[in-house]
């Protein structure tokens, strides 16, 4: 029977002045917004953040808050949901069609590698390559943040663990990451995992594999798919990790990208100084940062 659901629940991080913390946004009802920022972790109310003691790691782990005096909200600005996870767990290669365009063979089993914390930006931040890179490309992914520990979880409950979902753009070095059969150089890059603008909780998005995912550069669509198309669903790739690797709250699983990436284009189209990326997933968010390309050191412009 069809029934009224609460309002959407978002989560995010903003800074404000101090250390930064971790925020989630909105709430059933009154659509509360609960939100990470630099002075501590708290709720949105009549254009203020209450404190609430905790970043969002803690809340998802323990769920327990404090109150305190309220912030401006016009003082802070939104940062990535988990500013630092634990594990950021990436899936290569799991749209058919992005596989083709790659040259890849359909893979029998999630292809897995993984990012760090120090790759972690956030909305409205600068995406800056640095002269190293050379072929710096865009991919629009359905990140999913886990909000229970998960051990060899069974792909019936798989979901139960999930706190909920963002936009992800797993910026990639193609020179670097096809230098070697491992991709760890071309992905780990520091600030190439932009991610938010919140986190939206998994009861408001009951089939992660429903939701039409896009990237535009420029304002130009290069990317315009659903995660219908993923080969292997969120469920599917939670079981799969958790066979040999626990997962914990925040850890995030960046499920894989459509086609339409750079690379795969004629000619290719690199990310150039001066773009704007928007990440866009539908009932999720929209993700936008802009790209510069860093000055070697000693040299000038």
């Amino acid at each position: 029977m069809a029934h009224a659901g609460p309002a959407r629940r978002r989560t995010g991080s903003v800074r404000g002045s101090g250390r930064p913390r971790a925020a989630v946004q909105g709430a059933p009802g009154a659509g509360m917004k609960l939100l990470s920022y630099d002075g501590g972790f708290g709720r949105v109310e009549d254009g203020a953040v209450v404190p609430m003691g905790y970043d969002l790691v803690r809340f998802l782990a323990t769920g327990t808050v404090q109150t305190g005096a309220p912030v401006p909200l016009a003082s802070v600005r939104l940062r990535a949901p988990v500013p630092r996870p634990g594990k950021v767990i990436c899936v290569g290669l799991n749209y058919r069609d992005h596989a083709e365009e790659s040259g890849q063979p359909i893979p029998d089993e999630p292809v897995l590698f993984a990012k760090f914390a120090n790759s972690v930006t956030g909305p409205g931040e600068t995406i800056v390559v640095p002269p190293a890179v050379e072929q710096p490309d865009y991919e629009a992914e359905l990140g999913v943040v886990i909000g229970r520990e998960a051990h060899r979880v069974d792909e019936r409950t798989a979901l139960d663990h999930v706190a909920g979902y963002t936009c992800v753009n797993d910026v990639s070095a193609r020179d670097l990451q096809f230098r070697s059969s491992q991709w760890l150089l071309g992905k780990a890059i520091d600030g190439f995992l932009p991610m938010g603008p919140w986190l939206v909780t998994s009861d408001e998005i009951p089939d992660p594999e429903a939701l039409r995912i896009r990237c535009a550069v420029n304002g130009e669509t290069l990317q315009d798919s659903s995660t219908a198309q993923m080969i292997f669903g969120v469920a599917e790739l939670i079981a799969f990790v958790t066979r040999t690797i626990g997962l914990e709250p925040g850890d995030v699983i960046a499920t894989g990208t459509p086609p339409g990436v750079g690379m795969a284009r004629t000619p290719p189209r690199w990310l150039r100084d001066g773009d704007e990326v928007t990440v866009e997933i539908e009932r999720v968010g929209a993700l936008t940062n802009a790209v510069r390309m860093d000055a070697p050191m000693g040299g000038t412009g």
